[in-house]
């Protein structure tokens, strides 16, 4: 049983918040979680699948047994040390208001009534009914229950939203010559309270010249960057330069590639992963599916590769992109083509790569604007030994109903790990698709 004299908080958790984080329920430091009996039959449904959503279920519902064990449930359980209780809180009938309210007996009705039982049984302590639904907050904060988001793992610096490429002017002219003539100068040789952020790009404007260069923070140096052709694709403006720069840095092991529709992120991602695949056993190739209109894959005809493809659909397209570049009898063409044959170039949907272990291998993963912060931790920890990993995305382009700006994997990762060595995050803004495509990303 709860402690009705406890100065702690106590919160409700929405199915939506263990679905996104499976280890949800240590995080909220000595305050005590009710779970409703509501919730433990939603995460039922959701037991079943190969998605990475499916495996947060699986993961929550054994870490329960193991909290639990042979205990009875009844009257809550310690979370450990310094935590909070957890406890399982069956249905409670619904109040007048909520019967006025809401007509229909549906999960979120019933987990609103175990939230109004909460805050109505122990006055003294502010009940908070935590949901990534933002609708459900909005009904329960009508009702005069206190609701708020999952915040555990949102983006604390939002300058990681809409990074630009720093451009630096009056710079002086002779540490620009000497990038060109050198390659590279020490960091001191800009005098100034100048703290860049590990393998932060930079445009030099001086008064007669201009240079693109890059700090590389084991050395301690800024490098000129050149612009670099890859497979066939060449930049098409400074942002393009930068991130084929660090696409083909071999020690640079994880990229964030950021930026609207049209701006190139994947295409350079492959066009770069092609270009060293002799330094690599495979490139491969993933996105999350994320049903369009509630058409989930069951309801697709075909196989299962029939109802994959669709989905993977876009990285064939830039696969197309990079093939067109040469002659179909060219030998760049026909590497392509035999990598692909070999099972060196694979695309595949996301879900297939969880328990895998990639060693020496390339791997892009597009559309990572719609993975959450645990699912991006569980694909980051699949990399063995000489694997680099690029995540793409658009921040504006969200599918997932649970996800922001500020909640989503791509951007959490972006920001927990700046300023790492390893670590790249380029966000590129002008689209290079079409003057159609880029007036519609700009204006509709």
């Amino acid at each position: 049983m709860l402690n009705a004299n406890s100065k702690s908080k106590i919160f409700i958790l929405d199915t939506n918040v263990i679905l996104h984080d499976h280890t949800c329920i240590y995080q909220f430091q000595d305050n005590d979680i009710l779970l409703p009996i509501t919730v433990l039959e939603e995460l039922d449904k959701f037991k079943r699948g190969n998605d990475l959503i499916n495996f947060q279920a699986r993961e929550f519902t054994r870490l329960l047994d193991e909290i639990v064990g042979d205990e009875l449930f009844n009257g809550g359980k310690s979370l450990g040390k310094g935590k909070g209780k957890l406890r399982i809180e069956t249905g409670k009938p619904f109040s007048e208001e909520l019967k006025a309210s809401f007509r229909e007996d549906i999960p979120d009705h019933r987990i609103l009534a175990i939230a109004d039982y909460a805050s109505k049984t122990y006055p003294d302590r502010k009940t908070i009914l935590v949901s990534k639904d933002i609708n459900l907050r909005m009904k329960a904060k009508s009702l005069g229950i206190q609701s708020e988001d999952y915040k555990t793992d949102q983006v604390t610096d939002e300058n990681v939203l809409d990074k630009t490429i720093t451009t630096l002017e009056n710079f002086d002219d002779r540490l620009i010559d000497l990038l060109y003539e050198q390659g590279s100068f020490a960091i001191e040789e800009i005098k100034s309270e100048f703290k860049p952020e590990a393998n932060e790009c930079f445009i030099f404007k001086g008064n007669n010249s201009s240079v693109l260069a890059r700090y590389d923070a084991k050395a301690d140096r800024i490098f000129r960057v050149e612009k670099k052709t890859a497979y066939g694709i060449k930049p098409r403006n400074a942002e393009q330069t930068f991130s084929l720069n660090v696409l083909m840095d071999p020690e640079i092991k994880l990229i964030a590639l950021t930026g609207k529709a049209g701006t190139g992120k994947t295409l350079l991602a492959l066009a770069a992963a092609i270009e060293m695949h002799k330094s690599f056993d495979q490139i491969l190739l993933a996105r999350p599916i994320v049903a369009l209109s509630n058409r989930d894959l069951g309801f697709l005809p075909g196989d299962a590769s029939e109802k994959i493809n669709p989905y993977m659909q876009p990285l064939f397209d830039n696969l197309g992109v990079i093939k067109h570049v040469f002659n179909p009898r060219s030998q760049e063409y026909q590497k392509i083509e035999e990598l692909q044959k070999e099972e060196r170039l694979v695309i595949t949907p996301l879900a297939y790569i969880r328990g895998r272990s990639l060693s020496n291998s390339y791997f892009i993963i597009d559309e990572a604007q719609n993975l959450t912060p645990h699912e991006i931790k569980t694909i980051i920890t699949r990399a063995g030994e000489g694997t680099k990993m690029i995540f793409t995305g658009d921040l504006q382009q969200i599918d997932s109903p649970y996800l922001d700006m500020k909640s989503n994997g791509l951007a959490y990762m972006t920001d927990r790990l700046k300023n790492q060595d390893i670590f790249a995050h380029i966000n590129l803004l002008k689209g290079e698709r079409s003057y159609l495509a880029e007036l519609a990303s700009n204006l509709l």
